[in-house]
């Protein structure tokens, strides 16, 4: 690496005498980055002169490493430059896990070829996420709670999909607790947070952090008319479901005639995929350790905002978040899960497909904005138009909407049914029915004659059990009126 720079590299001294203290401060900044190399007996040209070196000497520079906390690794190494006259090469490996580290009580940085004091911020940040790595929030014991307290159908559920997704074998128990076991959310017995907060039935008083809040604005602030106003605490998953039916419910639902088409085609502002990889991350990268934090669906005349409550990881910027960036998941047992569903991968790349996402529908890009503790997307999109104003009532209109058009409704039918299993009522709930419509069960019958759906207990198909799967033909094959593809499939993948 070049001298001096943040990442590490080679800093050259020209003597040992008065200069320890410094070159020990800039070892420790190389510590806290990417490690670097400090050299002994070089000149200002940066020929290597050598110096006379005893063994006094390099007892120092060894005492002297001694005074980092935590403990660092240091190579020290003598080499011969002429006779009587040697080098010293001080070499550290950056170390990620045990960052920050201190030399006499006091974090040092580098910045260009400067070595200086780091920041009390920076600091902090980088003490928390160094306790953070080992004793996580997440995977800390849930005091009191057993397997009773949890969502048994919504573990199954995660089993089920895992098995579909080919990221558990088949022949997995549906014993739930040996589930949280492979999921890595019981240890020696005892329930973590994680498990809690993924498959939980009751959270308060004790985990107020559970909540979602959803709200609808008349204007562009939130001091404007408050359309639609709902705060609930829930579970992980039933959030990422709950959210969508309430983006689904409240968003406007546009519609254009393709050139060369009869059939209308019904999109909303914002692709529903690009929302729901946005709630994903939200939900699964936040910071539950916040007990008043909270995850938050805030829909504007002109805009939709998802905010989750957090920092991005140490090494993360907002920047990155639009271009190519390592997935560094908060919470990796919650996103563990979420993955075994198949609901996300584990390669950092869902923020780019939104923006894909959003480019092929002719919408912007989200903005990503780091403040005031929290992570906000913002996704730029006219809610209202001229000819129609914002509905008081949102929650009449999924009866009026999508009803109307049985093209639509089946493929809103096709979206809920995508990641998981759903009961009729179940579906019905989703679209903001209160009761099964005569619309709906028409729709449910003709995507089973298509083949694009399923029963889940073929054998039985009026069962009270019974629930609808996507069918493999309706993955790949499926067409729709209207549609510019030939296949109508929202990808689940991140």
């Amino acid at each position: 690496m070049s001298p001096g720079t943040d990442a590490g590299g080679t800093v050259e001294f020209k003597r040992s005498t008065g200069e320890l203290k410094e070159a020990m401060q800039t070892l420790c900044a190389f510590l806290n980055s990417s490690g670097g190399t400090l050299l002994f007996g070089v000149r200002p040209d940066g020929r290597i002169a050598g110096q006379d070196v005893s063994d006094h000497t390099l007892r120092d520079i060894a005492q002297a490493c001694d005074r980092f906390e935590p403990p660092a690794h240091v190579s020290i190494r003598r080499i011969k430059v002429s006779p009587g006259r040697d080098a010293i090469a001080v070499a550290v490996k950056g170390g990620r896990d045990m960052r920050p580290f201190v030399y006499e009580g006091r974090a040092y940085e580098r910045v260009g070829s400067t070595t200086r004091r780091m920041p009390q911020a920076k600091y902090e940040r980088l003490l928390v996420d160094r306790g953070h790595a080992k004793h996580r929030w997440e995977n800390l014991p849930a005091e009191g709670l057993t397997l009773k307290d949890l969502d048994r159908k919504e573990i199954l559920r995660t089993r089920e999909l895992a098995i579909q997704q080919n990221r558990i074998s088949s022949d997995t128990s549906s014993d739930i607790g040996e589930i949280l076991d492979r999921l890595g959310l019981r240890i020696d017995g005892v329930l973590t947070q994680a498990a809690l907060m993924l498959y939980g039935k009751q959270f308060l008083p004790n985990y107020p952090q559970s909540l979602l809040k959803m709200g609808r604005f008349r204007g562009t602030e939130v001091t404007g008319e408050i359309v639609d106003n709902r705060q609930e605490y829930m579970n992980a998953f039933t959030m990422v479901r709950e959210g969508m039916a309430f983006l689904e419910r409240t968003m406007p639902l546009g519609a254009r005639f393709p050139v060369g088409s009869v059939f209308r085609q019904d999109r909303f502002p914002v692709p529903l995929g690009a929302l729901r990889e946005i709630l994903l991350n939200a939900v699964m990268h936040r910071d539950y350790s916040n007990y008043s934090g909270y995850v938050a669906i805030a829909m504007f005349d002109d805009r939709i905002e998802i905010r989750s409550c957090g920092r991005l990881p140490t090494g993360v910027t907002v920047e990155q978040l639009s271009g190519r960036h390592d997935s560094k998941p908060t919470n990796p047992l919650i996103a563990g899960a979420f993955h075994r569903t198949g609901a996300v991968e584990v390669w950092g790349r869902g923020t780019n497909r939104v923006i894909a996402l959003c480019k092929q529908n002719g919408v912007a890009a989200p903005v990503f904005e780091d403040r005031h503790g929290f992570l906000i997307v913002t996704f730029k999109v006219q809610m209202v138009t001229p000819d129609r104003q914002v509905e008081s009532q949102p929650e009449s209109r999924p009866e009026s909407r999508p009803e109307s058009q049985p093209e639509s409704l089946s493929q809103r039918v096709v979206f809920l049914l995508e990641p998981q299993p759903l009961s009729k009522a179940e579906i019905a709930a989703s679209l903001g029915q209160k009761t099964v419509s005569g619309q709906l069960n028409k729709v449910i019958r003709t995507l089973l004659d298509q083949g694009a759906i399923e029963y889940t207990l073929p054998d039985k198909p009026r069962s009270r059990l019974q629930k609808y799967r996507l069918a493999e033909e309706g993955r790949e094959t499926a067409r729709w009126p209207g549609s510019s593809s030939s296949t109508f499939r929202l990808d689940r993948r991140s």
